[in-house]
């Protein structure tokens, strides 16, 4: 018998990612809202955030597998989540121009019949190219996206803007495919 795995989430980014792993599977978006302070670490906090997602999603369901997710950018020891406006997009632009920055996401899987569940995280490093004010305004004028971490697409345009990734580059887009499928075999 298949297992159903369930994604708590709503991004797209991250059902087109499992998509590409072959993955049936259905979206069932967690409503809670994420935490964003910096207490005990970057790990820490999109892990217990990605397993706040699961938690809730896996009390609607009698079975299955649920994927929670939760992913962040650090930069100079500040967490970046979602810009909320173009102003904020642009100051987040200016920081990953500047400084290197990390991209953490924090994965829960729960089993729900057994009641198991385990947590990970992924970690990339991406390095930006020194950009202009010019450079920074004409990228957003054409590409803001309020709906992702930074506010920065690296799977479509800001391709160019990115001097270096050291790590898992789908764990930027939004899900680390290798340690998914990894995590998959463990659980299904």
């Amino acid at each position: 018998m298949e297992r159903e795995i369930i994604l708590a989430s709503r991004s797209p980014r991250r059902a087109k990612l499992l998509k590409q792993l072959g993955l049936k599977f259905i979206v069932y978006p967690s409503s809670i809202r994420e935490e964003r302070q910096l207490k005990r670490g970057c790990a820490k906090l999109v892990k217990r955030n990605a397993l706040r997602k699961a938690r809730e999603v896996a009390k609607k369901f009698k079975r299955g597998i649920v994927i929670g997710a939760d992913t962040v950018v650090l930069v100079k020891n500040r967490v970046i989540g979602k810009p909320r406006n173009y102003k904020e997009a642009r100051k987040f632009l200016k920081l990953f121009s500047q400084y290197p920055h990390w991209v953490y996401t924090g994965l829960a899987f729960i089993d729900i019949e057994k009641g198991e569940f385990y947590t990970t995280y992924e970690k990339t490093k991406v390095v930006f190219h020194k950009l202009s004010k010019e450079e920074i305004d004409k990228y957003l004028s054409a590409h803001l996206s309020l709906d992702r971490a930074g506010g920065i697409d690296i799977e479509g345009r800001a391709k160019k803007l990115v001097k270096e990734i050291k790590g898992d580059f789908y764990n930027v887009v939004g899900l680390p495919l290798n340690k998914i499928k990894k995590l998959l075999t463990k659980f299904l």
